[in-house]
């Protein structure tokens, strides 16, 4: 991409921004130059061949930088809105709080990439809502294998979360 490019892709970034940014509650920390910003020094020293490719890689990067700080705004340590939340609820919860939905969809990525079979049991138990006892004919395993993985998915799972006592 060419320099002469980039004075009109900065506006059109910054117009997408300010649109997005105008759905975000009033009070946030970010705004739409900010957050362009922050795109352009994510991706610094790249090349790009396209004005599309570089408008992708920057919606890329505005929506990581968005994420990491809705995340940063909901951590334990600056007084984030973690409760005691039963495995059980989330599925029923899901629809009045999507980060709640999202915190378990990430969870249970990071389980299936250490434990495969447990996260198998436990998503057909949670999103299914399938009883152990047809989780473990589903999954092609005998019951006391899928009471074994629901066991530890559960406690990995909950510690994941955050809700252990």
């Amino acid at each position: 991409m060419s320099a002469p490019d980039i004075p009109a892709v900065y506006a059109e970034l910054r117009r997408l921004a300010a649109a997005k940014m105008a759905g975000e509650p009033a009070g946030h920390t970010l705004d739409a130059t900010a957050l362009v910003h922050e795109a352009f020094l994510k991706l610094g020293g790249e090349s790009f061949t396209s004005r599309t490719d570089f408008l992708r890689a920057a919606a890329v990067a505005m929506r990581n930088i968005l994420v990491d700080h809705a995340r940063g705004k909901g951590r334990v340590k600056r007084g984030g809105r973690r409760g005691r939340v039963e495995l059980a609820d989330i599925p029923a919860r899901a629809d009045n709080d999507p980060d709640l939905l999202l915190s378990l969809d990430d969870a249970l990525a990071r389980l299936a990439a250490e434990d495969p079979p447990a996260a198998e049991v436990a998503s057909l138990h949670l999103f299914a809502g399938l009883p152990i006892d047809d989780v473990a004919e589903t999954a092609g395993v005998s019951r006391a294998t899928a009471y074994r993985h629901w066991t530890y998915a559960r406690a990995w799972l909950q510690d994941a979360l955050g809700e252990n006592p």
